[in-house]
């Protein structure tokens, strides 16, 4: 993200760490920003008690001791459940949160801080395991039924809609423009500044004031979402081999290194999001998917060349 303040219109900031990533509030109004960091706090909260893999008290960590029986969950859950089960079929099961096992035995198993960069070989087991559509929740009563042995990673697409929620909620709120970054996860809402807002995209993930690491551009959008994923930002290695966070579900291995950056806009967050991942794990084949839907994104390859896609925002000074 841009600097806390820009020559045309100051914007204020304040930038934590929850859930295990980068936090950054922008709003347009002073006043609003130590009120505006309260409630996103108290959002984060929620979500990390409702989905957390890492919490032994989580209502997601809970769900393993069903044995594949129907549970009643919280309205939160639901909402998370049901926006990663249509993020899996817009993607046509690319995004799929049935992979927490696959990530939990391939080492990402506590907060990110806390894995090791280095373990001993990692003993993979290939078997038919069920997927996305085998995932049943009945909105109506509030039940959510989880194949036995299937581990639900909610990460990606939850950060997404908690990106989209808050904002909308936070502007409503404050009466005020508003920008919530949770990592990768961009999304606005409010009146936006009168030049929009100045977002830096980047390989890996730095403090929006320090210089970037890798390749980077800053491109300004007025309303929607942004995300980005990459393969540099959360890596670790087993054995020699090195596994990073964006698992194709199929293999339940790390997607294949073509892209080590995707950064994609749109309407949302979760849909950004939910495009961004998929175009890491499908590939060569992630332009053909993201013209097919019409969105604008930018894609840097494993040797750093840039691609741009779908009228990809116009980049400027950053």
């Amino acid at each position: 993200m841009a600097g806390a303040g820009v020559r045309e219109q100051p914007l204020w900031a304040a930038d934590w760490r929850a859930i295990g990533t980068a936090i950054r509030l922008v709003v347009t109004n002073e006043a609003a920003l130590p009120p505006g960091r309260v409630l996103l706090e108290a959002e984060l909260a929620a979500l990390d008690v409702a989905c957390s893999r890492f919490r032994e008290d989580s209502e997601l960590v809970r769900l393993g001791a069903a044995g594949g029986r129907p549970v009643r969950v919280s309205p939160l859950l639901a909402e998370l459940v049901a926006v990663a089960l249509q993020a899996a079929e817009a993607t046509e099961g690319d995004v799929d949160p049935t992979v927490g096992a696959a990530m939990a035995a391939a080492g990402y198993d506590r907060d990110f801080e806390l894995v090791a960069s280095e373990g001993p070989r990692v003993r993979l087991v290939v078997r038919r395991l069920p997927d996305w559509r085998d995932v049943l929740l009945d909105t109506d009563r509030g039940l959510l039924t989880v194949p036995d042995g299937v581990m639900l990673d909610l990460g990606a697409t939850a950060k997404s809609w908690l990106a989209d929620h808050a904002a909308a909620a936070l502007a409503a709120e404050l009466g005020c423009g508003v920008l919530v970054s949770l990592g990768g996860d961009i999304a606005v809402a409010g009146q936006p500044p009168a030049q929009g807002w100045r977002i830096r995209v980047q390989d890996i993930t730095t403090h929006p004031d320090a210089p970037p690491l890798g390749p980077s551009a800053m491109v300004k959008i007025r309303a929607g979402g942004l995300a980005t994923s990459s393969t540099t930002a959360r890596r670790w290695r087993r054995g020699g081999y090195v596994f990073h966070h964006i698992l194709d579900p199929r293999s339940g291995l790390p997607a294949a290194p073509v892209w080590r950056t995707v950064s994609v806009t749109g309407g949302t967050a979760v849909e950004a999001n939910a495009a961004s991942t998929a175009s890491v794990i499908r590939g060569e084949r992630a332009p053909k998917f993201l013209a097919e839907r019409g969105l604008a994104a930018r894609l840097v390859s494993a040797g750093g060349d840039v691609l741009t896609v779908g009228g990809w925002p116009r980049e400027v000074a950053a």
